[in-house]
């Protein structure tokens, strides 16, 4: 998403086509995705680091309730998306920093929270990302992710091929869970809501 059409495209085309992927043959994203939200972005003296954050919608407002030295971290590889969200969702706790998300380039167990929301299924690695995400998670942090989910809709040979074409990846039942479980995350629970997943796990100490 380096070319700034391309990333314009994204995000007024195929994000929204995704989104309404993910709720087809369930309930609506949109409020278990208000929950999240809120949940992650409640009240408090608190970091966050939202990953792939894209244009950052998520990293703006994850940032409103924050209180005292309270900060969201937007990171994203793409340059025209970082530029995006540095002119339409900066804010006073707000920060951005261009980065690749299979090293990020934080000390171990900085973040409170640390989230990946409607973009893991985009990015070449998966599975290393996660072990980052739970890497920089601090002691008792959580980790929230919300992706894509192979289903017998989604296996369709046709959505299967549009899917395999343009880079999105489909994850099995347990491969995100069992790879948080592997990096060590503990109170993992996954939702389901028609094609898509919401997981959150807590980083033990």
């Amino acid at each position: 998403m380096q070319n700034p059409v391309f990333a314009t495209i994204y995000e007024r085309a195929w994000r929204p086509v995704f989104t309404r992927l993910f709720s087809l043959g369930g309930t609506s994203t949109k409020e278990f995705d208000r929950q999240l939200v809120a949940r992650l972005g409640r009240a408090g003296d608190r970091t966050i680091l939202d990953v792939a954050c894209g244009p950052g919608n998520y990293t703006r407002t994850l940032s409103d309730q924050l209180t005292g030295e309270g900060v969201c971290v937007g990171l994203d590889f793409s340059v025209p998306m970082i530029e995006r969200a540095v002119r339409t969702n900066s804010g006073p706790r707000v920060a951005y920093i261009r980065a690749d998300a299979h090293e990020i380039p934080f000390p171990d167990g900085t973040f409170d929270t640390v989230c990946c929301l409607a973009a893991l299924y985009l990015v070449p690695d998966p599975g290393v990302v996660l072990d980052e995400l739970a890497r920089v998670t601090a002691p008792q942090g959580e980790v929230a992710v919300f992706t894509s989910l192979r289903t017998p809709l989604t296996s369709l040979p046709g959505v299967s091929l549009v899917a395999g074409r343009s880079g999105y990846h489909l994850f099995e039942r347990n491969e995100v869970t069992d790879r948080l479980r592997a990096a060590g995350l503990v109170d993992i629970e996954q939702t389901v809501t028609g094609q898509a997943q919401y997981v959150t796990a807590r980083k033990p100490g």
